[in-house]
């Protein structure tokens, strides 16, 4: 029997409220104001898939260095941040700028209990990749059923 967790539904219900309200108003840090033309869209856009062992995280995030983003795992949630600098630092007049410049911050809820220790991630042709190995108690197990 699986136990209620009061605290992480009062998260859940947050994050929902959070999430019908996002794009009112003018943008918050870490949202994707940022990106001209995109309006509310969240930034980096991501994949999220599993199997029966990992849940597996793609994020595009083209023109950044490495060394500039940051993946963290906690209590159900991944979050990325980091930076996209400017293609170069001398000031312009722009004729068109659809590569938006500045800090960003995504976090999604993972949808099973992740192994933290485990996590890998790997960053090539503008893509991150995360593999984040499942739980044991997250993996779902074959129940033998008996003839009476």
């Amino acid at each position: 029997m699986a136990m209620w967790d009061v605290l992480r539904e009062m998260e859940n219900l947050r994050r929902d409220i959070d999430s019908a309200f996002r794009g009112f108003g003018r943008p918050q840090f870490g949202e994707a104001g940022f990106i001209p033309g995109l309006g509310v869209t969240e930034y980096p856009q991501i994949n999220l898939a599993e199997d029966s062992d990992n849940i597996y995280v793609e994020a595009l995030v083209p023109g950044l260095d490495p060394k500039d983003l940051e993946l963290t795992v906690m209590r159900g949630t991944l979050t990325l941040q980091g930076e996209r600098k400017e293609a170069d630092g001398r000031k312009k007049a722009w004729h068109r700028n659809e590569r938006g410049a500045g800090r960003f911050l995504r976090t999604v809820e993972i949808p099973a209990e992740v192994e933290a220790d485990k996590v890998r991630a790997e960053y090539r042709n503008g893509v991150l990749t995360a593999t984040l190995p499942k739980a044991e108690m997250a993996k779902p197990k074959k129940i033998d059923v008996k003839v009476a």
